[in-house]
């Protein structure tokens, strides 16, 4: 038998909700494919915050690093600004273990229902591969003057050489296992000095891929893409900043945010990768229990993939398409009326009867 230690931080709002369905499943699955997971809770959070004064205490990241993975559920609530609970948290975890690979599916599933005309499930399959250490999320700069007239602030972008050609070189890596297509989002018209580095690393880390194709969208017409030609991508690498935007803006796509997984990831299994849903603490739900848990469901998922148990994963994904195919549970997001436990206890379910194949 496997034995993994999961750290677990539920964080805010919906996070409490949809992160016991990720872990119902989880241990359903683990049941069949003889893995044992052994959790630890963490509250750490914005109450924690509001109480503490820290999102996370000091010796935080030294309490996680033993662990195989983390699983997150959300960051942020009301009352304590976004750039405190971001990063107090996520982006200190994401830095410290080197997570630099921030990989988002976006898949049209069957029986979701798109706001986009005519898209049928299978149409639309991609997915986004975020650079997640550097760019555009900097803290370099600083404020001046303040209160003033003259007040000013100043915020400096950040791209090396090594945390261009790495992020690529995982796009390309991925593209080799899917369609062998790898789309590069930039914007190098109008970024003057950022920019054009980046089409030049893409260009450079290219060519050891001759096999697979490429191409590359200023990032105003590349969203454009995304509703007007979504089933031309493959796998698309951006910034941090112009990966962020995209993933929501994918999800959107194939019909809810409440399907969005993420995987915050070390390639090199030096440091434990984190799992999240893409979705956020959602306030304006938190507490009805009727949050899409699926989210969360998936990352499960893409951590067992990780964690070297890609049949276990690929169980989980067929229990969450299968239910999703027949419509019965959903959550009020995809136009049914379960709530979060309801669809968290049917995907458990559904994981010890799908098709053998699967495993």
């Amino acid at each position: 038998m496997k034995k993994y230690k999961i750290a677990v931080i539920e964080g805010d709002g919906i996070g409490h909700e949809v992160v016991p369905e990720g872990i119902r499943v989880l241990e359903a699955v683990a049941r069949r494919f003889d893995i044992s997971f052994t959790w630890q809770n963490f509250d750490w959070s914005c109450q924690t915050y509001a109480n503490t004064g820290r999102m996370m205490p000091e010796d935080g990241l030294d309490q996680l690093r033993p662990f195989d993975a983390i699983f997150l559920g959300a960051v942020g609530y009301p009352g304590v600004p976004d750039h405190i609970s971001l990063w107090g948290l996520l982006i200190p975890i994401r830095r410290a273990f080197q997570q630099y690979v921030n990989l988002r599916p976006v898949r049209l599933l069957e029986g979701v229902t798109t706001p986009l005309a005519n898209r049928k499930a299978g149409e639309i399959d991609f997915c986004l591969v975020r650079e997640n250490s550097e760019g555009e999320y900097s803290e370099i700069g600083g404020r001046l003057h303040k209160g003033t007239d003259h007040e000013m602030a100043i915020q400096e972008s950040v791209f090396t050489r090594r945390g261009c050609d790495r992020i690529m070189k995982y796009a390309f890596e991925l593209a080799r296992t899917r369609k062998k297509h790898v789309t590069s989002a930039t914007k190098s018209n109008g970024i003057i000095h950022t920019m054009p580095f980046w089409d030049e690393r893409f260009a450079e880390v290219s060519k050891k891929y001759p096999d697979v194709k490429t191409d590359q969208y200023h990032i105003d017409i590349l969203s454009a893409h995304f509703v007007s030609r979504p089933d031309r991508f493959d796998v698309v690498v951006g910034s941090n900043l112009f990966g962020d935007i995209l993933s929501d803006l994918g999800a959107a796509v194939v019909g809810s945010m409440g399907l969005a997984p993420a995987a915050n990831l070390n390639p090199e299994r030096e440091y434990p990768s984190m799992f999240e849903p893409v979705h956020g603490s959602a306030p304006d739900i938190a507490g009805k229990k009727i949050s899409n848990p699926i989210a969360q469901i998936w990352s499960g998922a893409m951590m067992l993939d990780h964690l070297g148990e890609p049949k276990a994963a690929r169980a989980v994904e067929e229990a969450i398409f299968q239910i999703l195919a027949r419509r019965d549970p959903l959550t009020p997001d995809l136009g049914g009326n379960a709530n979060t436990e309801i669809m968290g206890k049917a995907i458990a379910d559904e994981v010890s009867v799908v098709p053998s194949e699967a495993r």
